[in-house]
């Protein structure tokens, strides 16, 4: 291994290195601020989890991910150390306190082992989608001033290069990839090997709970990315309230897939650490069904999308049964359906679940790995019957909720009888306030508003946007409409962004309505519109290969690339939009719909990297269908 100094006097341009100075080491003092204790551990910056994993479970395994078809462990010591070297490669190159540091790269140890690294420097994570467009990543990476950016594979090295010269700051690049023609991750690391430990003790020092530890830009669904900035204690706030009410112990195994760079996954893993958890990362969303079979997971975080489509599969399989076994799987639906949280203490429905379970749905936690304890679902709403149903089966799913900017989480079901309700988003959690401001004072419903220390620190570089969100009083306007029942369970019932209002006066809150149209196997994605016209309509996604299923059953022939054209596809698509009638109001029903050719995807642009809608794309995209709904 090269010394430092024979190191980078070759490579220094190449490289764009400036070494530092060594320092000497002074007197350590720390700030008050939002602080945490396990055992007697003081926890009052992120990274002090690793010190606390490393000492308490020494031989766990605290990370681990697969290379090349094998799986790569990684105790806490060994997270701690490769950290510390990140952090002292990154002192090497001349990192300072408060620089912003990029990391766009799909779920794997790494990607945690440079977040905790850039944290111990005083350096803030910018972390991105590794989904998103160029021209968005263009505006992140140009309004963060990024100055080194840690990248994946070269697909996305190659990404990168083609908006560098676009870039105000010219970015050195670090890639995880053998395959690169950046600097390696191994060469990296060698860079801070001279750096004394002390000297990186004297800069962890300098590192206070109330120091941004992030920036992560929202997904941007009605306009351009916003930069949240998020402490330490921030995110230590939310990581300490939640993990305490999760059903599981030290030396449980979570599996994570959702994107590092989703507030919600980051602060899961951060818990998961808290709570003395093995983490996995899966392969990637396709090979997430092998991943569950082989890790065998405890506990997971999800979007109701992928959940729905687990459901589907599992509806599609069982319709496909014949005889005693269909009709058993369908009468396991029925009695699912039906299942409320203690249900299973009554005496008949007890003994209807207890036979469904050992017949039907034990398949149904084998297929998830056998050791399911919890299923965190959040981003979106949770069609309550799934709630039911895989509660039924013996998986429970709590729904939660949040935002970017409260860290993520204001409010989530958990897994105790007194503190779960289906249809709402569960209690606020401690230390956090909410109140509902109504547009009149008789009205139990209004803008959800929150206060607490999970509460950002505001919008990066723009002091007015903070303050159209937060006001005088320290309240967070979220922008979501909801009410707390006598129970204090609180309900989202729309984003008061998304709610319009019709030519007669008719206020539209579309999510409930899309959500009930989804529940039909036929239809995979869909977007209620109409504002300022004379009812609501739809733009519809079609479930291509379940439509298949259906006409080839009633022996309709079709053409593939007809296939959103078949008249015989609109009608099974009206009849299941009917079938949401009864649950909606007479001027809520859609009588008008248009069936889209494309299924909608990140790539397309349709959908966030959280699987939103992104309404003001897709409305533009569609103009002319649209046009002709309303004509």
């Amino acid at each position: 291994m090269p010394r430092l100094h024979e190191y980078l006097e070759p490579n220094a341009n190449r490289y764009g290195i400036v070494p530092i100075e060594i320092q000497s080491i002074f007197e350590i003092k720390y700030k008050s601020g939002y602080m945490a204790t396990q055992g007697n551990m003081l926890i009052h910056r992120i990274f002090d989890l690793l010190e606390y994993y490393a000492n308490q479970f020494p031989h766990q395994k605290m990370l681990s991910g697969k290379s090349k078809g094998e799986w790569l462990h990684y105790t806490g010591q060994e997270v701690s150390e490769l950290s510390a070297q990140v952090a002292k490669s990154l002192m090497t190159m001349g990192i300072d306190p408060h620089s912003r540091i990029g990391i766009i790269a799909n779920n794997e140890p790494r990607w945690n082992i440079a977040d905790m690294g850039i944290q111990q420097v005083g350096a803030i994570t910018v972390p991105v989608y590794v989904t998103l467009h160029e021209d968005e990543l263009l505006q992140i990476f140009n309004h963060a001033e990024v100055s080194l950016i840690f990248v994946g594979d070269i697909a996305l090295e190659h990404k990168i290069q083609k908006i560098q010269e676009r870039l105000k700051v010219q970015p050195i690049l670090i890639s995880f990839s053998e395959e690169t023609k950046c600097m390696r991750w191994e060469d990296f690391l060698d860079l801070g090997t001279s750096i004394p430990s002390n000297i990186l003790q004297h800069r962890q020092a300098s590192v206070q709970t109330e120091d941004i530890a992030t920036i992560i830009y929202t997904s941007g669904t009605t306009g351009e990315p916003k930069g949240v900035m998020l402490t330490h204690g921030n995110m230590i706030s939310n990581f300490t309230t939640n993990a305490p009410e999760m059903p599981v112990k030290p030396g449980d195994k979570a599996l994570s897939f959702l994107p590092l760079c989703h507030v919600y996954e980051r602060m899961c893993t951060y818990m998961y650490m808290y709570a003395g958890l093995s983490i996995w990362y899966a392969e990637g969303l396709e090979k997430i069904s092998d991943n569950l079979k082989e890790v065998q997971p405890h506990i997971f975080t999800t979007v109701p999308r992928l959940l729905e489509r687990v459901y589907d599969k599992i509806l599609l399989k069982g319709r496909g049964l014949s005889g005693i076994a269909r009709v058993l799987f369908l009468w396991s639906i029925r009695i699912g359906h039906q299942y409320e949280i203690g249900s299973e203490r009554t005496l008949m429905y007890g003994i209807q679940l207890k036979i469904a379970r050992l017949l039907i749905f034990k398949k149904w936690r084998s297929g998830l790995g056998g050791n399911v304890k919890a299923i965190v679902s959040g981003g979106a709403a949770l069609q309550p019957r799934l709630a039911r149903i895989f509660w039924a089966a013996g998986i429970p799913v709590a729904e939660g909720y949040g935002l970017t900017e409260t860290s993520p989480v204001v409010a989530v079901n958990t897994f105790t009888p007194d503190r779960i309700r289906f249809s709402t988003v569960g209690k606020v959690i401690k230390g956090c306030n909410v109140k509902i401001l109504p547009e009149n004072e008789n009205d139990p419903e209004g803008e959800i508003l929150v206060q607490g220390p999970n509460l950002m620190k505001g919008y990066y570089r723009s002091p007015e946007l903070t303050a159209e969100v937060i006001d005088a009083d320290g309240w967070f306007h979220t922008g979501d409409i909801g009410k707390i029942d006598a129970d204090g369970f609180l309900r989202i019932t729309d984003r008061k962004k998304e709610i319009f209002k019709t030519s007669g006066g008719k206020y539209i809150a579309p999510q409930p309505i899309e959500n009930k149209m989804k529940e039909s196997m036929y239809i995979q994605q869909a977007m209620v519109i109409g504002e300022y016209q004379d009812h609501p309509a739809a733009l519809i996604v079609i479930d291509r290969e379940q439509i298949k299923r259906y006409l080839n059953a009633i022996h309709i022939a079709f053409q593939e690339e007809d296939l959103h054209l078949h008249p015989e596809v609109r009608k099974c698509i009206l009849k299941e939009i009917k079938n949401t009638y009864a649950s909606l109001s007479v001027l809520e029903r859609i009588h008008k719909f248009t069936i889209v050719p494309d299924e909608w995807g990140q790539e397309t642009r349709e959908l966030t990297p959280t699987l939103k809608l992104r309404r003001k794309f897709i409305s533009l995209k569609y103009h002319a269908e649209i046009e002709a709904l309303y004509s």
